[in-house]
This record gives structure tokens, C-alpha cells and sequence, in this order.
């Protein structure tokens, strides 16, 4: 544990169980919840407020799964790191499995060119794409990418998952106790 980082990054699920928030798509026997825990994850897109958990749960599945995961920031990355990841995944010594899955934060920020050089791996299955965007990614999100992905919309967390996140966060070794 690395007591410099923020509480937030500290305390942040590992597993669907410690996951708070989402029931309507992380239910037990919802689709999600099944897909994950399966390991037969296709390309999602997932939008929703400022803190609803869309972050927390592409960790969750990238603890969860088999693939080497990846994760760029929109804001701060291009096409060569989206090159770089999938040279890497392509590399067999670097990744057996062949595939991965890439995490990008704030998708809509990507532009057109951008949002396109991913589509060839997204549809030959080398990159298991999961999109984090608080816009509309209907209106945000290359219309290809999204025909090839699960649009998951997050809730705001209510009163109660707030809670809940609080009282383990003192309670765990990781974070106040």
C-alpha cells in the first residue's frame, strides 16, 4: 500500500463484490455482472456523472479478467499510443493471449481520426475496447465504435452508496484505520 496516494485510489474496489453503486447493470445475473465474471467481455462504452464508479469498475474488470490491460487518457493521448498498445498486444512474447483489453478515459475527447484508428482492432477482436465518457456517446463517440460496443449508462451514486464507500474506507487497512 502506498499511504502517498489519494484515499479515493486507496480504497478503490478490487473485485464485482466490493464494488458499490450500478446494481441496475452489476447486479448478480445481470448481463454485466455475467459477462465479467465469465470473462467474455466484448467492447463497452460507459457514460455517466463525474464519480458514478466508471474508472473503478474498468480496474474491476482488469482485475477480473485474463487479458493485459491498458489504460490512456483521452486528453493526454494519440494515435501512436494507441499504435503502441497494439503493437504490444500483437507482440506474442509481450502477450500470449493476443488480445487486450484498453481503457480509455474520456473517449469523447478523441477526435474522428483518432476514434477511427481504433475501429480495425476493435473489430477483429485485438482490442477489447472499454470507453469512459460523462457525455451523451451517442452524440460523442464515432457511430461505428459504438455499433461494436455495449452503451452502459452509470447512475449518480445515491446517499446510501456513499455511505457504504465511506464506512469501508475506514474500516479497511487501506484506508483510515
Amino acid at each position: 500500500m502506498n499511504m502517498k496516494e489519494p484515499l479515493a485510489y486507496r480504497v478503490r474496489p478490487k473485485s464485482l463484490e466490493e464494488y458499490v453503486g450500478q446494481e441496475h447493470v452489476l447486479g448478480e445475473g445481470k448481463l454485466l455482472y455475467r459477462t465479467i465474471k465469465a470473462d467474455r467481455l466484448s467492447s463497452i462504452i460507459l457514460f455517466g456523472p463525474p464519480g458514478c464508479g466508471k474508472t473503478s469498475l474498468a480496474r474491476v474488470i482488469s482485475e477480473t479478467t485474463k487479458y493485459k490491460f491498458y489504460k490512456i487518457n483521452a486528453v493526454t493521448s494519440g494515435v501512436a499510443d494507441i499504435k503502441r498498445v497494439i503493437e504490444e498486444t500483437q507482440n506474442f512474447m509481450l502477450n500470449p493471449t493476443g488480445k487486450s483489453i484498453l481503457f480509455i478515459d474520456e473517449i469523447h475527447r478523441f477526435n474522428k481520426l483518432q476514434q477511427d484508428a481504433l475501429l480495425p482492432f476493435v473489430e477483429n477482436g485485438t482490442i477489447i475496447l472499454i470507453g469512459a465518457t460523462t457525455e451523451n456517446p451517442y452524440f460523442e463517440v464515432n457511430k461505428a465504435l459504438i455499433s461494436r460496443s455495449m452503451v452502459i449508462k452509470l447512475e449518480p451514486l445515491t446517499q446510501e452508496h456513499v455511505f457504504k464507500i465511506l464506512k469501508n474506507a475506514v474500516e479497511s487497512k487501506d484506508g483510515l484505520r
